[in-house]
């Protein structure tokens, strides 16, 4: 017994030890080069100047199939990327796990579903995801021009619905945080109001 709880104790200190060095609102987004769904190599910086959104992606995750199975994803990443931003989906499903695509599965998967991002990154190792300390699908990162994390959490608050809602299940107004993220930042000129909230959705299938 004390042999499993010291085990599970170090797992846990490892975690947060690994979450420690997630990136942080506020701080410069970690740079990154990673493969594209056709292999391209895709940086980062290529996009200085530009709102960048990070999108981690599970085409299997239930969560991820609410937002794309009546276009709330798609007409969200439609939106914005007709504005100028750069919207990436990362798929961080390690070989054998969940999610996992090669390219041209990407590639077919994104066709199905209409998506209408910049692009799709296949980050099979787990590199960027981990600088990112994505947790979950779909886990949400806005980057601004000047290569700073102004968002890091969740899409919405309403976790699982397809439809488009005023309201969530609780009464609560709708609020999809990507969208206002970006309203208030690029459009309005200011400070983002809430710059985090905690990510939900089917946890990341790292190797």
């Amino acid at each position: 017994m004390k042999r499993i709880l010291t085990l599970v104790m170090t797992l846990i200190l490892c975690s947060f030890g690994s979450l420690s060095h997630a990136a942080k609102v506020g701080d410069p987004a970690p740079s990154f080069t990673s493969a594209d769904s056709q292999g391209k190599p895709v940086k980062l910086s290529d996009y200085k100047g530009k709102f960048v959104v990070l999108e981690w992606h599970n085409q299997n995750c239930p969560f991820v199939k609410a937002q794309y199975n009546k276009g709330k994803m798609q007409n969200l990443q439609a939106k914005w990327t007709a504005k100028g931003v750069v919207w990436l989906r990362v798929i961080s499903s390690a070989s054998g796990k969940e999610g996992f695509v090669t390219g041209p599965q990407a590639e077919e998967s994104a066709k199905e579903q209409g998506a209408k991002a910049t692009d799709t990154l296949l980050d099979q190792d787990g590199v960027v995801g981990q600088a990112y300390g994505a947790k979950t699908t779909p886990h949400m990162f806005v980057i601004n021009p000047k290569g700073t994390l102004i968002y890091n959490g969740a899409i919405d608050n309403a976790p699982r619905v397809e439809e488009a809602v005023t309201k969530t299940e609780s009464g609560e107004p709708f609020t999809n945080y990507v969208d206002r993220a970006l309203q208030e930042s690029m459009v309005e000129k200011r400070k983002v109001a809430v710059p985090s909230t905690p990510p939900y959705g089917c946890g990341v299938k790292y190797k």
